[in-house]
């Protein structure tokens, strides 16, 4: 999990949480696009369920506010 910032406005902040096989990223969740896409051939199977799952995105859409506003001021 990272936050990308330009300003410690939450509108300027980007949730990204990142998954990784064999050091090969595979899947990637961004908030600004609000779903997984993968880059593989596993990663595309992985980013449709967990899409599927509208409950589990929400709660990782909820950690920009979370995770990346709460900790912005330290790093800007």
């Amino acid at each position: 999990d990272r936050c990308v910032f330009s300003s410690p406005e939450l509108k300027d902040i980007q949730f990204i949480r990142s998954n990784y096989y064999n050091k090969l990223e595979v899947a990637r969740l961004t908030s600004s696009l609000g779903k997984f896409v993968g880059y593989t051939e596993f990663g595309v199977k992985q980013a449709n369920y967990w899409n599927s799952n509208p409950s589990f995105i929400s709660g990782l859409k909820a950690q920009r506010e979370a995770y990346c506003l709460t900790n912005v001021g330290i790093d800007y």
